[in-house]
């Protein structure tokens, strides 16, 4: 019988601050859009040092508003070509079908992130962008992708939703992307229940975002309340859109969640400190590095392993629970048309574990989790 229960998530929340942040909603009346939304929006914006910062019902949809905004201020057509990355939540792949844009996957370097000797070969003359995902808060060679795309005159989405805190010479890396979409879902570094930020570069594609995020109509219900005069009610709805906005609720979770990001990814890089440590001298297991330079969030520990699904079981049997992030995209249906087993990439989903990683665990859960994974690995053992 397991004598632990190590999850690979577990968030923590100021529950008081937080609920008494949401009491401030409720006391008003106003829980939607607007009122706490915008704080949230300009703290987040001094926070990155990012231009501009949109509020959002979840990355998923910063995602698609990303492409879908890049691609009607530049006009790319049906059938133009995004690069991605196959190893990623299956937003950021879903995020260029739905604006009718073709997927086209780069492989990965062994940080988990877009190789760009691998981007730069699958540039064609129909290729519009590429989508940077920053793998647990790892920068990885986003730097070297970025001049790719000034080279060759292609837009860049970073997918920044395992980055919030990540920084690289003190700022964080989003300055020279197109578009940022940041993750507040429930397990992310800065958890709320589920809520996201997209970051354009651009004035008039951050004035598009709200506008398509709130059903495609000119003027939101807050903004409407602000206006004197009888008018106050009329509105304009010039385009479609979707309801995509955040709400005031989600964002005053976020801003105290805000207070605490630095010092919780602090506490989040000393557990893989740990990790290190401990894990080091093991020739089984072969840790996912990170960046020279790169002070990630933490939002992951990974490493790779031999038989990697025995290794997982083996783990839950000891009552730990460790994830994948992620498996190869190629391998569901809706991408199954790219696949090509001889990619990094695929090596990379058969083996990677994410190993718990949160702030409620001690030194002595890290240290049980590497016990574990020892034995586990041992080949006397498993015989």
């Amino acid at each position: 019988m397991a004598t632990k229960n190590i999850q690979l998530f577990a968030p923590s929340f100021r529950k008081e601050e937080c609920l008494s942040a949401i009491g401030e909603c409720l006391d008003l009346g106003w829980t939607g859009l607007g009122y706490k939304t915008l704080e949230f929006e300009k703290m987040w914006c001094d926070y990155t040092c990012l231009r501009h910062a949109h509020f959002l019902n979840s990355a998923t949809a910063g995602l698609r508003l990303a492409v879908k905004l890049l691609k009607e201020h530049h006009g790319w057509d049906d059938g133009d070509e995004v690069i991605s990355t196959p190893i990623t939540f299956v937003s950021t792949n879903h995020a260029i079908l739905y604006e009718n844009l073709n997927v086209v996957f780069a492989d990965i370097d062994a940080m988990g992130c877009l190789d760009p000797e691998s981007v730069q070969s699958k540039i064609t003359s129909r290729t519009r962008a590429v989508i940077f995902v920053g793998l647990g808060g790892n920068v990885g060679q986003l730097g070297a992708i970025r001049k790719i795309c000034e080279a060759r005159g292609l837009k860049l989405i970073l997918d920044a939703a395992h980055m919030a805190g990540t920084r690289v010479t003190g700022r964080f890396p989003g300055q020279g992307c197109d578009a940022v979409v940041f993750s507040f879902q429930a397990v992310k570094n800065l958890p709320t229940a589920d809520s996201g930020m997209i970051c354009f570069a651009e004035r008039s594609l951050d004035e598009r975002a709200r506008q398509a995020s709130w059903l495609g109509i000119d003027k939101d219900t807050f903004s409407r309340t602000q206006i004197g005069g009888a008018y106050k009610w009329y509105y304009d709805v010039p385009a479609i859109g979707f309801k995509e906005h955040g709400n005031s609720v989600m964002a005053a979770i976020a801003m105290v969640q805000l207070k605490y990001l630095d010092a919780d990814n602090a506490y989040r890089r000393q557990l893989c400190a740990w990790y290190d440590e401990l894990l080091c001298d093991n020739s089984s297991i072969r840790r996912v590095p990170v960046a020279d330079g790169c002070e990630s969030s933490r939002h992951l520990y990974q490493i790779r392993v031999d038989r990697r699904d025995e290794v997982l079981l083996a783990l839950n049997g000891q009552g730990v629970f460790p994830g994948v992030h992620y498996r190869d995209n190629t391998e569901f249906t809706m991408y199954a048309h790219h696949h090509d087993s001889r990619t990094h990439a695929n090596q990379f989903s058969n083996e990677v574990i994410s190993l718990p990683l949160h702030l409620r665990l001690t030194r002595q859960d890290v240290e049980y989790v590497c016990a574990c994974l020892g034995t586990d690995l041992d080949p006397h053992h498993r015989s």
